[in-house]
């Protein structure tokens, strides 16, 4: 196979990408992003161009222009059909002409039409655009640069006209011809405590004494082969806080960017109140289609994705509350469920299901995600087990909005928790089907462990409900605060609850304050979190707090063209062009008039390759190839990809992925076997898959094994010979996790804490005896703390 990087031509010349350059400038969890990419027409003939890029379906895109040999055109935001009607008949005319539009299926893809670029012309396409950073659970705030959008399974005929829809030749990644520079400016009152990432960097450079402005770049000759993560540490960021900012002063006073807008940001200090045990129906829903046989990510050693799905279902069984119901299905082109219909948690369901996950392979083809997902709607509500869906997919679907509306529709009667797994994974689904559901999303990729980020959602899943959820403002008289963020029905303890709101009415002169409170119920308990704030707006030449807010309203009624009433379709429009923040609806069309050179013939259409990851166990990369183009409609056009990405895809994180050491001494002594279809070689795991449904071990070979030591001496150490040897046992398996297991204590926390608790009610008073000779036996000193004695 021929390797060809930048724009190609029909005769093999090449257009190539030069460079992306990135300006980052994040102002506490919010960034200002510009992206430049710079081509050059080394033909000799007028060709036009198409980019298809991923970013992050958060992200408000308010900018789109282009530098065409030293003259800057400004793209205008105008209604989808009629920029596609301008841009064509500019090109007919000879006119230069730009067209950059968001994907009629999915929220997180876009593409960039450049036509009629002359021979020897340089070009400078640059995007720019808004975005909340996400809040990791050790306290980062995560930027991402993504360099991965991957093909997606096309869900309906309507889809097939999406962009990505193309089929595609594969280059290695180590062969794209283009480098990436990027530089990030932080700043927060909080003080910068360290920036990390998964490439190199040079030196943070603090610009204030007090770490309150910092400065890093990425270092020279980037290869845009890899997602791009920063994680910023701030030195206090779990501080809740209100941002007024000024409005535009030539808008209406009264209008959505006219007005000042603020965002308002908590961290709900709820106390923590576990649900019913035996509450709650769970149903995981598993990616199994081809491309989960790919590895996690392309780093030496990294896990398979259906590796890291099986043992993820492996923790989450051990870890349910006995009395609660639950599923397991598979998905792929066709889909496969454990149980006709969810069934109540036991020692033999449980049983059963460990069983089947152990066998579970990724060999259902493609990703049709919505035919299970309305099998799970139609099944009859459980009596007091309210429906909580696990989802974990490489988000690879073409019509995200059919899949989002179908869970919008069905909200009133589940949550839905969902996980983009890999690189590549579709942020607009994975987002789109949490936001509309009261759930939350999570991305794993890179050194992310699946496992632990499944078990942390558990236990939001698992908490008791917050009720009475309402915001109150308090303001000064004439003042009022119009909420922009739609009604928040759902609060999880530790994360971020953002909101916006527009203040109409008249703002004091000089210093002045206002306050806003978030109340909500825990168990008949009446809590509140308050912050007062200044009244003074500031000024932002972005308007960022505007456009993020106007990003929110179009998020909440734009669905894509076929899943949007046409009352919402208008609303969405004049959102977008008002606050010039672009939607589905709407697209950037500029033009460079003082070019008028008339087509000879048809327009070559030329191609750009991306990254991406394929369905098996090697990363590559993707270059679309494009047949020439005769000028057209934009309907009948075919569609290539983009260099890069410049802007938005998946993610690489930086979190410890310590392995447990896979053969520790006493395991090697002991010659401890796997079972072939068992899960892998973690110790940890093994000792895990022995638990039963209660919480206990039993007290037998396989488990004396894996804990070093051999069964006769088990149980003559037993100080309580004529008890339940089950508790003994347990008592053994917990303190060995606490000792040999640290590192991934948030994956086994939830059946610990069953395991404890059934250790409280079977052997009560005998547990400090039996912790004190069980740390004897295995020469350990565990803290009997951990056992809640």
């Amino acid at each position: 196979m021929e390797h060809h990087c930048g724009l190609i031509t029909g005769k093999k010349e090449m257009v190539p990408l030069k460079s992306i350059s990135v300006t980052l400038s994040i102002n506490d969890f919010v960034a200002d992003v510009s992206a430049t990419l710079n081509y050059e027409n080394e033909e000799k003939a007028p060709i036009e161009a198409l980019f298809v890029f991923p970013m992050d379906e958060d992200s408000a895109v308010y900018s789109f222009e282009a530098l065409v040999d030293g003259k800057k055109i400004v793209a205008e935001l105008q209604d989808k059909t009629k920029a596609h009607f301008n841009y064509e008949e500019a090109l007919s005319q000879g006119y230069e002409a730009y067209l950059l539009e968001e994907d009629d299926y999915s929220r997180d893809v876009f593409s960039c039409n450049v036509g009629n670029l002359q021979p020897g012309a340089k070009v400078a396409v640059t995007l720019r655009y808004v975005q909340e950073l996400p809040l990791e659970t050790d306290g980062a705030l995560r930027y991402l640069l993504p360099a991965i959008l991957n093909p997606r399974y096309q869900l309906s005929e309507q889809s097939a006209n999406s962009c990505l829809n193309i089929k595609s030749p594969i280059d290695p990644l180590k062969d794209l011809p283009y480098t990436l520079s990027m530089v990030a400016t932080i700043t927060s009152q909080h003080g910068i405590e360290k920036v990390q990432s998964n490439c190199s960097l040079s030196p943070v450079q603090y610009l204030a004494d007090d770490n309150t402005s910092a400065q890093v770049s990425l270092a020279e000759g980037h290869k845009f082969d890899r997602d791009v993560e920063l994680l910023i540490y701030y030195t206090e960021v779990h501080s809740p806080s209100v941002a007024v900012e000024m409005g535009m002063p030539d808008m209406k006073p009264d209008s959505l960017m006219g007005a000042p807008s603020a965002m308002v940001s908590f961290y709900p200090d709820i106390p923590e109140v576990e649900a019913s045990r035996a509450c709650g129906e769970f149903v995981f829903l598993v990616d199994r289609s081809g491309s989960m046989e790919s590895p996690m990510s392309n780093q030496n050693n990294s896990q398979l994705r259906i590796e890291a799905a099986k043992e993820t279902l492996l923790l989450l069984l051990k870890s349910l509350p006995m009395g609660c119901y639950f599923n397991i299905y598979g998905f792929g082109s066709t889909y496969e469920k454990f149980f006709p219909e969810s069934v109540k948690y036991t020692q033999e369901t449980m049983e059963e299901a460990v069983k089947r996950v152990r066998d579970l392979k990724a060999d259902l083809g493609g990703t049709e995600i919505l035919t299970p997902l309305c099998n799970i709607y139609k099944a009859s509500s459980i009596a007091g087990h309210p429906l909580q869906i696990f989802v974990f997919t490489d988000g690879e679907v073409s019509d995200t909005f059919s899949v989002i509306r179908e869970v919008e529709l069905n909200h009133k009667k589940h949550r839905c928790f969902s996980f983009g797994i890999g690189e590549g994974a579709s942020t607009s689904l994975i987002k789109g089907i949490a936001r509309v559901s009261g759930g939350t999303a999570e991305f794993i990729t890179g050194k992310d462990r699946m496992q632990a980020k499944a078990l942390g959602t558990l236990k939001f899943a698992l908490q008791h409900g917050v009720d009475d959820i309402s915001l109150s403002w308090d303001l000064p008289p004439r003042l009022y605060a119009k909420m922009l963020s739609p009604e928040q029905t759902v609060i999880f303890k530790g994360q971020r609850l953002i909101i916006y709101a527009q203040l109409a009415g008249i703002i004091p002169q000089g210093e002045s304050s206002g306050a806003v409170c978030l109340k909500y119920s825990l168990q008949g308990k009446a809590l509140e979190n308050r912050v007062t704030f200044s009244l003074q707006p500031k000024e932002n030449a972005s308007f960022t707090i505007h456009r993020l807010a106007a990003k929110s309203l179009i998020q909440n009624k734009d669905l894509g063209s076929n899943e949007t009433s046409e009352e919402a379709k208008e609303d969405v429009k004049n959102i977008s062009i008002q606050s010039g923040v672009l939607s589905s609806f709407t697209a950037f069309i500029a033009i460079n008039k003082e070019l008028n050179q008339p087509v000879q013939g048809p327009l070559a259409h030329r191609v750009i390759p991306r990254p991406m990851t394929y369905g098996s166990s090697d990363m590559c990369m993707v270059s679309m190839l494009c047949t020439g183009k005769v000028l057209q409609s934009k309907s009948n056009m075919p569609l290539a990809f983009s260099p890069r990405n410049a802007v938005r895809g998946a993610s690489l994180s930086l979190k410890s992925n310590k392995k447990v050491k896979m053969a520790c001494s006493s395991t090697k002594k002991n010659n401890l076997q796997n079972d072939p279809q068992a899960f892998g070689e973690n110790v940890v795991v093994q000792l895990i898959s022995l638990q039963k449904a209660n919480g206990s071990w039993n007290l037998d070979e396989d488990l004396t094994k894996i804990l070093g030591t051999n069964l006769e001496d088990a149980k003559v150490a037993n100080p309580a010979m004529h008890g339940d040897p089950s508790a003994w046992a347990t008592v053994l398996a917990v303190l060995w996790l606490h000792a040999n297991g640290k590192d991934l204590k948030c994956e086994w926390e939830l059946l610990e804490r069953k395991a404890v608790a059934w250790l409280h009610d079977h052997a009560g008073s005998s547990i400090p005896a039996l912790v004190q000779a069980a740390n004897s036996l295995l020469k350990l000193s565990v803290n009997p703390a951990a056992f809640d004695i």
